[in-house]
């Protein structure tokens, strides 16, 4: 991949030239593109040689678990982390810069702008070749603009390529039902034309499918509380049975997280033995930054009430360590060779039954809950019983089992704030009760406060991107 470099650009974003891939010299055959999409690709794991910020992978992480339930700083917390803990967020705080998102953006509107043109040099291109090429970044995009919205709602929509001095531009946010419509439009786009397979498991798991597109479009119904829309994308998937759950032995933490390419799983960041970003995040002794909550040991995965040694939950024995709450799900070692998990059939068969409960389909919501417990090996301690027609206590039996089936995978936090921003916010007290498990008890009363205000629920802007773009409006409640 070529990229150009360049020290005088100090523009918002981090869509600086130097992060593009340059006409000249390239886009001329289509192993430039593939070259080119493969980039897109190698973005979501590290930063390109020279970047310094942290992966996208660990912004997945911090974004999705840090606000949430499940983790508590560690022995080696940073004091923004703690800040972000605590609920004292302010746009200083360098854990809230969107670089890596927007890096992977850029590389995609990179190939979005340039492939089509290739047409006319490669004529061993062909048309369903570029096609797929595109709809696979498009659904990267997607992605990304996803997250951006799921952390700061309103942020700025750039839909072509920064490679050179003249393209850099200031922009304002764009409202996030703007964002989510035109994420929508891009993965009926990408869904069209992607592929069904590779004709390599390797490559259907850790590239985008068609079925990856169909797994990302339900979440972002669900988010939009398009129920049926969001019923429709996970029965695509369930109905090509491609996926299936695997049985509740020791193997499964192995075969979906470290091997890879599981039944399971829909599509995953192939990890090629990149440096760990979680062993200093949460493994090194005295420095690991995040351990478990308490929460995760009391409520999440208690142990068996008759013999805690013999039965346990499959997740428990993987996902931590209960006698020191270090966080193992990721790896011990580094370099690691785990695979970080973006969607698997597990994920999309709650996604479906949390549309169900909110449509009057209590009945078959509990079937799937009660169907993955049993591949789970989840014990009787953590089994609800819930009325078919109680739409409020399905959906919190399936926030209960997502917070193990998905314990430290980046879902937490947003698996709780879509629930709670739900009907005008209905169920503030999901977010509400957060605090008062998370947060230390001289300062729980002012944390509530402010999430009582609906905007605090996103990061703000960073202060770097607010100086270097004066279109940028910051986020209400950080401005007081």
């Amino acid at each position: 991949m070529v990229l150009i470099m360049s020290s005088s650009c100090k523009k918002w974003l981090d869509t600086q030239p130097r992060d593009g891939i340059t006409r000249q010299g390239f886009w001329k055959t289509k192993e430039d593109i593939q070259a080119a999409v493969s980039g897109c690709y190698a973005s979501l794991l590290a930063p390109p040689p020279g970047v310094g910020d942290r992966s996208l992978t660990e912004n997945l992480f911090t974004f999705g678990e840090i606000r949430a339930d499940m983790i508590d700083p560690g022995p080696g917390s940073l004091n923004e982390e703690k800040d972000i803990f605590d609920v004292n967020i302010t746009q200083s705080n360098s854990l809230v810069r969107w670089s890596a998102f927007y890096r992977t953006i850029n590389f995609c509107n990179t190939v979005l702008d340039n492939a089509p043109g290739v047409r006319d040099i490669d004529p061993t291109l062909t048309s369903e070749q570029l096609n797929a090429y595109l709809s696979e970044v498009l659904a990267l995009r997607s992605m990304m603009y996803f997250y951006l919205v799921k952390s700061y709602r309103d942020v700025p929509l750039k839909l072509k390529a920064t490679t050179k001095d003249t393209d850099l531009e200031n922009l304002t946010v764009t409202p996030a039902s703007q964002i989510l419509a035109q994420i929508v439009t891009d993965l009926k786009r990408a869904e069209a034309t992607a592929v069904v397979t590779y004709g390599n498991n390797r490559l259907d798991k850790g590239r985008v499918t068609k079925f990856t597109v169909n797994a990302l479009l339900a979440d972002v119904y669900l988010w939009m509380d398009n129920y049926q829309g969001c019923i429709e994308e996970c029965n695509k998937i369930i109905s090509s049975q491609r996926y299936a759950m695997q049985s509740a032995t020791s193997a499964w933490y192995f075969n979906v997280f470290f091997t890879g390419s599981s039944a399971e799983t829909i599509f995953e960041f192939n990890n090629a033995t990149v440096n760990n970003p979680f062993y200093n995040l949460l493994v090194l002794p005295a420095r690991k930054r995040f351990i478990a909550s308490a929460y995760v040991a009391s409520d999440v995965f208690p142990p068996d009430d008759v013999d805690p040694d013999r039965i346990f939950d499959i997740r428990a024995d993987n996902f931590y360590r209960n006698s020191d709450f270090t966080i193992s799900k990721w790896g011990t070692e580094n370099p690691s060779f785990l695979n970080w998990q973006v969607y698997r059939i597990t994920d999309v068969l709650l996604l479906k039954a949390e549309a169900l409960a909110m449509t009057g389909g209590g009945a078959e919501a509990l079937q799937t809950i009660a169907d993955i417990r049993l591949r789970r090996n989840a014990i009787t301690a953590t089994e609800q019983t819930v009325d078919p027609a109680d739409a409020d206590g399905i959906v919190d039996y399936i926030l209960a089992e997502r917070g193990r089936e998905f314990a430290f995978e980046g879902k937490r936090w947003f698996d709780l704030l879509r629930v709670a921003k739900r009907d005008n916010y209905r169920r503030l007290d999901l977010l509400t009760t957060v605090v008062s498990q998370t947060v230390s008890p001289a300062l729980q009363q002012s944390a509530i406060t402010k999430f009582k205000d609906i905007n605090s629920h996103y990061f703000p802007i960073h202060e770097a991107e607010i100086f270097a773009d004066p279109q940028l409006v910051q986020n209400p409640f950080y401005t007081k």
